[in-house]
């Protein structure tokens, strides 16, 4: 067995990936509390369950929850009892599932195209805005994530050969583009079937789909290269964007596939689950997540959450900051270097697929949300990380200024933010006006890069964009989420409820958060506005407390009784309203209460 030589370059590269990942996902990941409304509603979905120990049903606030099935859940009870239930216990599996991801860009990468592209491929994935939100979020994206893309890693292990290895002769999987082995298959649809626990049918039908788009290419049947080249560019590009999909051809890379096994394996992993739930709750909770969950999200933008049909070319401009300045670039160099078929052909046409196939069927869907693209992160990371291995070798393709424009952009989101943070700062955060002091690492760090750049050094200019990308992301995520944590104050809502009764029924009125469910520790009955009534007539009870806002209290507190007590009443995070906890008090507190509208001071 050959020793390991440790002076090589990039021997250490997993070890450096991972410390970077974790270093980035775990610094002061449990310090900010959990964030409405996505976190604590599924952190509390994992307490009840814990807490009831029914490993099967999912419910939040005493209700069923059907907007995800149940593997995050499973996740979080297993932290949980190992940490206490808390924010870290929530967010642990996410940091490290997306740890394991970048992991797998790195190896990805190092099969697909080389050992260093494959390095910088995971060091871009582990350094962007979104993919770190969803590592530190205790929400199903990370894991999803990262089971969609084991089962691609799964995929390209197999069907991609090794660059220093002599292919057999004879047919081989290179050829096929497909793994030969019907166990290998098993596996990556086996993984698959568990990313379908993690967020429904999509873990299966979306990477399936990016493979398939890839078959299709590659399987095309050879033509008259000299005859496509006198027909011109019009004619040309449509027939060569409808060419993958001629039916039979369609039909037989579906067939070849092998969609029997794909279905099955599948259903083998997640079906018991899902019919477990179904019997338990009666239909209900299959019913509401694969028809309001699934088909009509895909119908109807439900919750406000449309957009037009760039709404995700603008959506990963932002979540793949601060490397998708480097977009154009990157871009213009994989699309020359798959004209001119450069080896990494096939690996970047299998890429691009990987990131277009998210891109365009979630396009189509009518809910719009920047997370549902977040599992071609790590596609988008492959393509910039083969960029920038030979853009630091100066043997990228395209416009020499275009890296230096890229660079620039960087140092004016730099500048921009520096002017604009404070301003937003004294508005919604007064006193965190130095939060804007974010802005000078890209602000520095860019126009060290733009110097590096101009005098030609362009590995060195890598490398301080790499650490400038890095320390952005660790600061602002790490570090500004806690101060601004710190302006929440909905924990001195809560506070006076347990210290003034030990059996306390709570209930709010025209406002309702997740997180004081969470927090609370108890259900929470939530009254709509126009049931006022009902609000009044929950008062009565000895221990029953309210919650509602400064504005629906003016217009309530004439026909509320007079022993009807404010006690707290706080700053409504981001809003120019107040929360206030209403109590029937005693005769001493009634004494004590202030007029009317005093109490909103």
């Amino acid at each position: 067995m050959q020793a390991m030589d440790l002076r090589r370059p990039f021997v250490w590269a997993p070890l450096a990936i991972v410390a970077l990942a974790s270093v980035v996902f775990f610094t002061n990941l449990g310090t900010p509390r959990l964030w409405d409304r996505d976190e604590p509603r599924n952190a509390g979905c994992a307490a009840e369950m814990l807490q009831r120990g029914d490993w099967v049903v999912p419910m939040f606030n005493a209700e069923l929850r059907v907007h995800k099935p149940v593997l995050l859940y499973w996740f979080m009870m297993s932290a949980y009892s190992v940490f206490g239930v808390g924010e870290f216990g929530a967010r642990f599996w996410s940091a490290l599932l997306a740890v394991g991801t970048t992991l797998m860009t790195y190896q990805i990468g190092k099969r697909l195209f080389d050992r260093e592209a494959g390095f910088w491929s995971a060091v871009v994935l582990a350094t962007t805005l979104m993919f770190t939100v969803a590592a530190r979020a205790a929400t199903p994206d990370s894991v999803l994530i990262f089971f969609t893309t084991l089962a691609t890693m799964i995929y390209v292990l197999a069907a991609f050969p090794r660059h220093d290895v002599e292919p057999a002769a004879g047919p081989s999987e290179r050829q096929t583009w497909y793994p030969q082995r019907w166990t290998t298959v098993a596996l990556m649809y086996a993984v698959m079937g568990v990313a379908v626990l993690a967020k429904g049918p999509v873990g299966l039908v979306i990477p399936t789909a990016c493979i398939g788009m890839f078959l299709l290419i590659m399987r095309l049947p050879t033509r008259n290269q000299a005859t496509d080249e006198t027909r011109p560019w019009w004619i040309r590009v449509p027939l060569a964007m409808v060419r993958p999909f001629a039916p039979l051809h369609f039909l037989r890379t579906c067939w070849f596939m092998r969609p029997i096994t794909a279905v099955l394996l599948c259903l083998a992993v997640a079906l018991p689950w899902y019919i477990w739930v179904g019997l338990r709750t009666d239909g209900a909770w299959i019913q509401g997540f694969l028809l309001e969950h699934n088909v009509n999200r895909a119908m109807h933008a439900m919750e406000g959450h449309n957009g037009p049909f760039f709404y995700y070319i603008v959506a990963i401009c932002i979540g793949f900051f601060p490397w998708s300045v480097f977009f154009a670039p990157t871009l213009i160099d994989a699309g020359r270097r798959i004209r001119n078929d450069h080896p990494w052909k096939p690996g970047l046409i299998f890429v691009a697929c990987w990131a277009g196939v998210y891109l365009g069927l979630f396009s189509l869907a009518q809910t719009k949300l920047p997370s549902y693209i977040t599992p071609c992160y790590p596609a988008v990371a492959l393509l910039t990380g083969c960029f920038l291995y030979q853009y630091r070798r100066g043997e990228a393709y395209g416009p020499a200024a275009l890296p230096k424009v890229a660079t620039s952009i960087f140092v004016a989101v730099g500048a921009i933010t520096l002017i604009a943070l404070p301003i937003a700062a004294h508005i919604f955060l007064p006193g965190e006006e130095w939060l804007a002091l974010i802005a000078l690492i890209p602000l520095a760090g860019g126009i060290a890069v733009f110097v590096l750049q101009v005098r030609g050094r362009l590995n060195r200019a890598v490398t301080v964009y790499a650490t400038s990308a890095a320390l952005f992301v660790l600061v602002v995520m790490a570090f500004a989420t806690v101060r601004i944590d710190r302006r929440r104050t909905f924990d001195e809502i809560l506070g006076p409820i347990a210290a003034e009764s030990a059996a306390p029924e709570v209930a709010t009125l025209a406002c309702m958060e997740p997180s004081w469910v969470f927090y609370a520790g108890r259900s929470i009955h939530e009254f709509p506005r126009d049931d006022a009534d009902q609000a009044r007539a929950f008062l009565d009870g000895e221990d029953a407390f309210l919650i509602t806002t400064a504005e629906v209290y003016a217009e309530l507190e004439q026909e509320l009784p007079s022993d009807v007590e404010v006690l707290a009443s706080v700053d409504k995070f981001l809003d120019n309203d107040r929360l206030l906890l209403l109590h029937r008090g005693s005769a001493d507190h009634v004494a004590a209460k202030p007029p009317v509208g005093e109490s909103l001071r």
